[in-house]
């Protein structure tokens, strides 16, 4: 349970009460400090976790846990840090924090869980994700919300294919063509 990588998932834990209080208080640049941190141990802990061989069901939760409580913090220090931005790309946002929220609640519907699938393409739109985020909360623009948030979208919609394929739930599945397989190998069994 104390592997590096749970320790770097519990670090987020950690930061998002941080992350909220400091955009609260306006205080952008530690704010984005804070920011970075959390991203760096999002990126570590899966890299320390299949490095070192430390890769298992409860971390591959609190990874998934810490993203989603994450996830849900930054549109709230968005608003309070960058809200002219907010109201001008609300319609994407939105869209974006819809279908997130989506797949979440079919996976709770169907397993009674946070699903864990860690999707090449949840990856990827995550590093994308970060990236403009990053540039919003420095100052940028948020324009780059309309190039991710489609990604996002398509990301989210894989996510919830999967959940309707599988008949128990899996974590760390690269994608719905790995779910279908997985769902053919248990049909044989």
């Amino acid at each position: 349970m104390w592997t590096l990588p749970n320790l770097l998932s519990g670090v987020r834990f950690l930061l998002v009460p941080l992350l909220l209080w400091l955009a609260w208080i306006g205080q952008a640049r530690p704010f984005l400090v804070c920011l970075l941190i959390s991203l760096g141990t999002d990126a570590a802990d899966g890299f320390v976790a299949r490095r070192f061989h430390q890769a298992s069901q409860l971390g591959a939760r609190l990874d998934s846990w810490a993203d989603f409580l994450t996830s849900l913090a930054l549109p709230v220090c968005a608003w309070w840090l960058r809200p002219e931005v907010i109201r001008q790309e609300a319609v994407v946002i939105g869209a974006g924090i819809f279908f997130y929220l989506l797949a979440i609640g079919i996976g709770f519907l169907k397993f009674g869980r946070l699903t864990s699938y860690h999707t090449w393409g949840a990856k990827i739109s995550a590093v994308l994700f970060a990236v403009a985020v990053v540039i919003l909360f420095a100052g940028g623009p948020g324009w780059i919300f309309r190039l991710v948030i489609p990604l996002i979208i398509l990301a989210e919609l894989e996510e919830i294919a999967i959940t309707f394929v599988l008949v128990e739930p899996l974590n760390n599945l690269p994608s719905f063509w790995h779910a279908l397989k997985r769902r053919g190998e248990a049909k044989k069994l």
